[in-house]
């Protein structure tokens, strides 16, 4: 049998970076929102007297060894269940490489989910249910397994809305916001995340801000996203196990019309930012404009929110209408070439219901 499972973008809704710590790290928070773009991850495998990965992809930069973040989850999580199996994973590219997408991160999720669908039995699954009904045991394993692969990779895991704190690995599922717009730019410049953290830390050190005086802040940011998003708790009573709002029979599709974004009644664009642009825009001007045109700011068609994800090179715009989405992809593309874009993306934000529903794609 082979699984075919759509492995889910996301952007970073804020990201609020702490002063480097002792061991090396960075202390954050964010809000992370996975997207209906995807790559796709087909999976084989059968059970066999010997472990063997074989990793493919129709992009050459992509890792096909032991580097890829897929790769480590796969041959971790088959010790986990102390399962030997031959395993063919291919991955097709459709998401930016290294973009702040989590690409590869959610590329180790669908492989996980596609190899445990191929070695079933059941129990071993991991599910909508597990991960929106308070996890099971085995699904808790799950979670600390994707932390020791990457930062990002929990969040997928959970999928929807998830505020991410710590390294980002730390994940916990947020009241979804309604479907809305967005459009991904993804330009020709790349961003370096190790030098855009060396820039972080010596913007730091500039400013006095200690790992003692940045914990406090991120204490204060963590309540702040959680009061937003749950004072709609009321709204989320009655929506089953699941907790996720009921936004109609298509949760994957975007509304058509003007509504209250749940971006806009939380008050959460008043004050959210990405405290890598303080670092990587004046390294890379083009980015900072791409930004000012997703915005569009004091115009009709203003973004509801944009920003860079994670530490880029991709940025994002989130709209209230499809036609408000497309002026911002038009406003793009007619400056593409001065301004080194590679290509632009229409797509729309996925419920953690819808991201679950619809991630195995088939199999045969």
């Amino acid at each position: 049998m082979t699984t075919a499972v759509r492995s889910h973008a996301k952007i970073n809704l804020g990201l609020y970076l702490g002063a480097p710590r002792e061991d090396g790290y960075h202390s954050l928070i964010t809000a992370y929102q996975t997207l209906q773009v995807n790559d796709i991850v087909t999976v084989n495998a059968t059970h066999s007297d010997e472990t063997k990965l074989r990793l493919t992809s129709n992009d050459a930069r992509v890792p096909t060894d032991a580097r890829n973040t897929a790769w480590k989850f796969v041959s971790q999580a088959l010790e986990e269940i102390g399962v030997k199996a031959n395993v063919h994973i291919h991955i097709e590219k459709r998401l930016p490489v290294q973009g702040g997408l989590g690409a590869g991160s959610g590329n180790a999720v669908a492989a996980l989910v596609g190899l445990l669908r191929e070695l079933e039995p059941a129990g071993q699954q991991v599910s909508s249910q597990s991960a929106q009904s308070g996890p099971e045991c085995s699904y808790a394993r799950w979670l600390e397994g994707a932390a020791r692969v990457g930062s990002d990779v929990p969040l997928f895991l959970v999928g929807g809305l998830v505020l991410g704190e710590d390294r980002g690995q730390q994940v916990a599922p947020l009241p979804d916001i309604e479907p809305t717009w967005c459009v991904i730019v993804v330009p020709r410049v790349g961003v370096s995340t190790p030098q855009a953290f060396r820039d972080w830390d010596a913007l730091c050190a500039a400013e006095g801000l200690t790992p003692e005086a940045s914990a406090d802040r991120l204490k204060e940011l963590s309540r702040a996203y959680a009061a937003a998003f749950l004072d709609d708790s009321e709204r989320m009573r009655g929506a089953g196990s699941s907790g996720v709002f009921s936004m109609g029979e298509d949760l994957a599709r975007p509304q058509e019309t003007k509504h209250e974004s749940g971006l806009v009644r939380t008050g959460i664009t008043s004050w959210i930012e990405n405290d890598f642009e303080r670092v990587v825009f004046p390294q890379h001007p083009s980015l900072a404009e791409i930004k000012r045109l997703l915005a569009a700011a004091d115009t009709p068609e203003a973004a509801l929110y944009a920003a860079l994800s994670g530490s880029g090179s991709a940025l994002f715009g989130l709209y209230c209408t499809r036609r408000d989405a497309e002026l911002a992809q038009d406003r793009i593309e007619r400056q593409s070439p001065a301004l080194k874009v590679r290509n632009t993306v229409l797509t729309s934000t996925l419920p953690r219901r819808a991201y679950w529903e619809q991630m195995v794609e088939s199999s045969r």
